[in-house]
Parts: C-alpha cells; sequence; structure tokens
C-alpha cells in the first residue's frame, strides 16, 4: 500500500475510535513518507494518548 492508502485506513481508524490501529497506519504511513500528513496526524494521536490518563478512570 502507498503512504496516502495508510493515511486514509488511519483515518478510518481514528473515526471508528480505534486509536491504536490508526498509530499503527499512520507509523506505517510516516514510514514510507516522511513528508506525509500521517506524520503530523501520529503526532497528535500521541500527544492526546499521552495525555489522557486511564489510571484516574479505573482506580
Amino acid at each position: 500500500m502507498t503512504a496516502q492508502e495508510w493515511y486514509q485506513k488511519g483515518n478510518e481508524y481514528r473515526k471508528q475510535g480505534n486509536f491504536a490501529e490508526a498509530i499503527n497506519c499512520y507509523a506505517e504511513a510516516s514510514r514510507i513518507d516522511p513528508d506525509s500528513p500521517a506524520a503530523e496526524a501520529k503526532k497528535m494521536l500521541d500527544e492526546i494518548m499521552a495525555f489522557y490518563c486511564k489510571d484516574m478512570y479505573n482506580p
């Protein structure tokens, strides 16, 4: 698949709320094309996931 196809697949996963798979797709797109918009999308999701503290909701 091309970087664009991986990026689009990542967008589909993100819209479904499957952030782990979205990050994996964005990472693959970024590996193929470092200038892909997937690089920025992955960075944003990484920051969101780092901010989200699951332990606060599951003590």
